[in-house]
């Protein structure tokens, strides 16, 4: 990966190397305050909405110390400092507390030697870039799905967390509820008979970015929000400016997103492998409905023996087999064997509760289950566990790559209405079908993965 130099700053004045962080750096990062007690000191890359959860998550985990966060607009940035410091100094009893340094630039914050770890919550066009420039400057990464924004970047990522060694959690925090480890441990032991087919509901494909420009207010490096996308004039849909509650909608346009298919679809069609045991695979085959022009639904992927999964609308994820189905969503799950319900909870007035009705699943069907999926009750817990054994944590990199190259896959299909065979082992296209230029992007300017 190449990373361009910036004339904002004078502490690139090298080539980098292994195309990451710099190597010249102004005194006051190599001086940063040292994280206190020895805790792990963690680094905020992206302080928007999504990172603001995962800021108050980790600020409760006692081993950690956030010590360093990073934005283009400088009242997000300020504002996750100002959480941290607050968050600090009340857990010390005193007015006030310093010891969290806010940065414009990525690559300062990677500079810093005492950052052990990063969180990265950016828009998914910069997700690979930053995420393989920390894996080359020795840090462990917690970064949002969808993993990356191209299936070339997802495989080139997965090479340098293994390369250098690090500790990977992609933000699949489905994972670590325990209502879709039931789900799927129920599938994988066969307890709803052999699998023919899935249902993955989520929302449908991204368009091109038609936005009209925007005045842009101060305190935002739109050039650096842009980064490796193509340039084009502010607009607030993009980057809404300062503090904001919603999430922003730069994931609706290809040029930054993958639309609900990469945003949900990492979620759910994450699940759906999980529940086939295609962790360590992929779909076979990718097939386009006939109105893929204007279609939301209806591209059907192929996984070994047989199995079809269709993206639908519904939200969430159902399994179909030959004695039974399975049903699963946030907070939800329904199990019918044998034409006998077996488990519903799929609404507020559904009773008994969640987790009662998972307790009885799992004493029925999973006392003694053959097939035994890691668990996790809490995601960002999980990869703190894994940074201290050194171990893969529940969404390793290279399970989030699985399941963002399948919504890539699906998005292909709506946007160039071709059958595609696909080779999950060598991740390219094969039978003449597909084209190798739809596995990358285009990179303005020196940006490159």
């Amino acid at each position: 990966m190449n990373l361009p130099r910036t004339s904002r700053r004078s502490f690139l004045k090298s080539t980098l190397a292994a195309g990451v962080a710099p190597l010249f750096l102004p005194s006051h990062i190599w001086s940063a305050e040292t994280k206190p007690n020895d805790r792990l000191a963690l680094g905020f890359i992206g302080c928007g909405r999504q990172s603001q959860g995962l800021l108050g998550g980790f600020l409760g985990k006692a081993e950690t110390q956030t010590v360093a966060v990073c934005d283009v607009d400088t009242n997000r940035r300020e504002n996750h400092k100002k959480m941290a410091e607050e968050h600090y100094a009340k857990a010390a009893g005193t007015d006030s507390y310093k010891g969290c340094t806010a940065y414009n630039d990525f690559r300062e914050l990677l500079a810093r030697k005492d950052v052990d770890a990063v969180v990265i919550a950016t828009p998914d066009h910069w997700h690979a870039l930053i995420a393989i420039a920390a894996a080359e400057a020795g840090k462990d990464i917690y970064c949002e799905k969808p993993l990356t924004e191209t299936i070339h970047e997802a495989w080139t990522l997965v090479g340098a967390v293994r390369k250098n060694n690090r500790v990977f959690q992609t933000g699949s925090m489905q994972r670590s509820s325990r209502e879709f480890h039931t789900a799927c441990e129920l599938v994988r032991n066969g307890v709803i008979g052999k699998i023919s087919r899935v249902e993955a509901g989520f929302g449908g494909p991204a368009r091109p970015c038609d936005l009209p420009g925007e005045d842009a207010e101060p305190g935002l490096n739109w050039d650096l929000w842009l980064g490796p996308a193509p340039m084009r004039p502010y607009n607030s849909i993009l980057s809404p400016r300062g503090v904001h509650k919603n999430f922003p909608a730069w994931r609706d346009y290809r040029e930054y997103g993958g639309g609900g298919v990469t945003d949900w679809g990492a979620h759910h069609l994450d699940i759906t492998q999980w529940g086939l045991g295609a962790d360590d695979s992929g779909p076979l085959e990718v097939t386009p409905p006939a109105d893929w022009e204007k279609a939301k639904s209806g591209v059907k992927l192929r996984y070994a023996n047989d199995v079809e999964v269709k993206h639908v609308t519904e939200n969430g994820i159902a399994f179909f087999g030959g004695d039974g189905e399975v049903y699963v969503n946030r907070g939800k799950i329904r199990v019918t064997l044998k034409g006998a319900e077996k488990a519903k909870f799929v609404a507020k007035e559904d009773q008994p509760p969640l987790a009662t009705q998972l307790d009885a699943l799992e004493k029925e069907f999973l006392a003694d289950p053959k097939v035994k999926l890691y668990a996790s009750t809490d995601h960002k817990q999980d990869f703190l566990d894994a940074i201290k054994s050194r171990k893969r944590p529940i969404a390793d990199v290279e399970i989030g790559a699985r399941s963002v190259t399948g919504c890539h896959l699906i998005n292909l299909a709506y946007y160039h209405g071709q059958r595609m065979e696909w080779d999950p082992v060598n991740h390219n296209f094969t039978g003449g079908t597909g084209d190798p230029k739809w596995l990358t992007r285009e990179y303005r300017g020196n940006w490159k993965v």
